[in-house]
């Protein structure tokens, strides 16, 4: 029963680091914790839906058309909004993508109404392969924890071989030196922008897939991923897959001990974490913000 909690908790992670991928990368590029991002999840999961419907195709190839529309986003995104916030100190993207947050949501209640909603992907929702008589593992969480891997690798293999993902990972560490050697650092954030909201909107399809949603499912999955990226290491890509299954195994056995227990295994999880390494940076908060930052390479 254990083995079969810890396996399933390990396939649950692959969909919170899916989920936090974005999350993580935007900090580890620009330093901004972006807190519109369950709404964007959400907003991209409306997007694929809507386009699978009405174009009456499978949500894969609705995903295929929606990726561009998100990238496309994530740069109007940059120059509009979070360009103009990051000149003024590092709260103001705070409060910028909370109010983005709070005018996604309301609008998506606008357009679409409380009733929930979820993608239709038949059997693959509910198929799974028995491995024992006491232990089936799901197609879908399979193929979600396969799509996160394959995801974070691609982008450390793009960080680090293409010279888009160098300038960026130069930006992230001084975009004025990196501007010194003919790097634009606005090209190079809109462009970390666009990938990020593009990875938000993979991980608002595969939410669509295994679960239901509604316009306000925001919030909890922004909590989610949040507690997967601390428990990584904040902008760490790998550290964002091994925080995502932390999570995930911690809240599967959480929920054998308990019926409340699968949230709250989750979130003690994030507090040890948090506290451990409040103490280690010496009780100075300033160094713990150091502390919880890893470069995105």
């Amino acid at each position: 029963m254990w083995f079969d909690q810890i396996l399933q908790g390990v396939l649950l992670g692959g969909y919170y680091a899916l989920l936090a991928c974005g999350l993580s990368f935007m900090f580890g590029v620009m330093r901004i914790v972006n807190l519109a991002h369950g709404s964007i999840a959400v907003l991209s999961a409306f997007v694929v839906l809507s386009i699978a419907e009405a174009f009456h195709i499978s949500p894969f190839l609705a995903l295929v058309v929606a990726l561009p529309i998100m990238a496309a986003a994530g740069w109007l995104l940059q120059v509009t909004i979070l360009e103009r916030s990051l000149r003024s100190g590092s709260l103001t993207p705070l409060l910028s993508t909370f109010g983005l947050a709070v005018v996604l949501d309301n609008a998506m209640f606008q357009k679409f109404g409380a009733n929930t909603h979820s993608l239709d992907i038949g059997d693959l929702a509910f198929a799974s392969w028995n491995v024992t008589p006491d232990i089936a593992i799901g197609q879908l969480a399979l193929l979600t924890f396969v799509v996160a891997v394959a995801l974070l690798g691609g982008l450390q293999l793009f960080l680090s071989r293409t010279p888009l993902g160098r300038a960026i990972r130069a930006t992230s560490e001084d975009p004025d030196t990196a501007e010194l050697v003919g790097i634009d650092s606005r090209r190079a954030y809109a462009a970390a922008a666009a990938i990020a909201i593009a990875t938000v909107a993979i991980a608002g399809t595969f939410l669509a897939m295994r679960a239901t949603f509604d316009p306000y499912t925001g919030p909890t999955q922004l909590i989610f991923a949040f507690e997967a990226v601390v428990i990584g290491g904040t902008g760490s890509l790998w550290g964002t897959l091994i925080g995502g299954i932390a999570l995930g195994v911690a809240q599967n056995i959480g929920s054998q001990i308990s019926p409340q227990g699968f949230l709250i295994a989750g979130h003690a999880v994030f507090f040890v974490v948090l506290a451990a390494r409040f103490f280690i940076a010496g009780r100075d908060p300033r160094t713990l913000i150091r502390a919880l930052r890893r470069a995105p390479a």
